[in-house]
């Protein structure tokens, strides 16, 4: 499968990191010490293991910077490397090399801890059957990316925004006073064939979703037994989504509840930056 990173967002988010990187001066360092005609070549390196996303990103930055600079892609997006691995090939003026390396690696970089964690999430429930998805708990500004990043370490983006799909939260309960109530105001604006998921965090409130028709139910925060408990409640009247509390050490474990997908904030939200580096050849 090829994957391709939502340009649109990738050239606002690397104008704004040039920008906040060169300020009116530009990089005054390089353009002290690197003569304007200076060329050379350098690679991108990862220093340790882990799944590659946002390539699109070093020719992205390259095409912003004035003097010509240009990149070949080694490791694709979506694909693992290994410690020492090469990701690029990079070549050209030393002062656009220089002066793009940090937004390219810091992009690169964090889009990529993202696919590793990701990564690292399928595999701990794959043969299970459960799909790995992300949230709405992403960095401002973005989340077209992140989810994008999700997606190459073979993850599942859940909803982009709050405006594509309908997820009736807590919340939300609360100031409507029922899930009845809310889910029959949804209908109300949006028409009884649009799909709703239903945040729930008690058995109880499981069986009122279920007596709704809801195509989704968010089971929130849900012990292993209790999530036992959920899926044979609701006979796959709908598709069931864990969600809280779920770690790396024990997303097997609520696979094997027999969910149908389990939704992961921290893929996001605390991922560390896969470590790549810039060495001169």
């Amino acid at each position: 499968m090829t994957l391709a990173a939502p340009q649109d967002a990738l050239a606002r988010v690397v104008a704004g990191a040039l920008a906040e990187d060169l300020g009116d001066l530009g990089d005054i360092t390089t353009l002290s010490i690197v003569p304007g005609a200076a060329q050379m070549t350098g690679v991108i390196r990862s220093r340790e293991a882990g799944c590659i996303a946002g390539v699109d990103a070093i020719r992205t930055v390259l095409s912003r910077l004035p003097d010509p600079a240009s990149a070949t892609i080694v490791t694709p997006d979506g694909a693992m490397i290994e410690a020492g691995g090469t990701v690029a090939l990079l070549s050209g003026s030393a002062r656009t090399l220089l002066t793009g390396e940090r937004v390219i690696l810091n992009l690169l970089g964090r889009l990529s801890g993202i696919a590793t964690a990701t990564a690292a999430a399928v595999r701990a429930v794959e043969g299970t059957g459960v799909s790995i998805k992300d949230t709405r708990k992403t960095a401002p500004g973005l989340r077209l990316l992140e989810k994008y990043a999700v997606a190459a370490g073979g993850g599942v983006n859940h909803r982009i925004g709050l405006y594509d799909a309908v997820l009736i939260k807590d919340n939300h309960i609360g100031v409507a006073g029922s899930i009845t109530t809310a889910v029959s105001r949804v209908r109300s604006s949006l028409g009884r064939d649009f799909p709703i998921q239903v945040e729930v965090d008690t058995l109880e409130q499981l069986e009122e979703a279920l007596g709704c028709g809801v195509q989704s139910v968010l089971l929130d925060n849900m012990a292993p037994g209790q999530l036992q408990r959920a899926v044979a409640v609701a006979k796959r009247r709908c598709h069931l989504e864990a969600s809280g509390g779920i770690t790396l050490a024990n997303v097997r474990e609520v696979a094997e509840t027999g969910v149908d997908s389990i939704s992961l904030g921290w893929l996001t939200h605390s991922a560390r930056s896969l470590d790549l580096g810039l060495d001169i050849d």
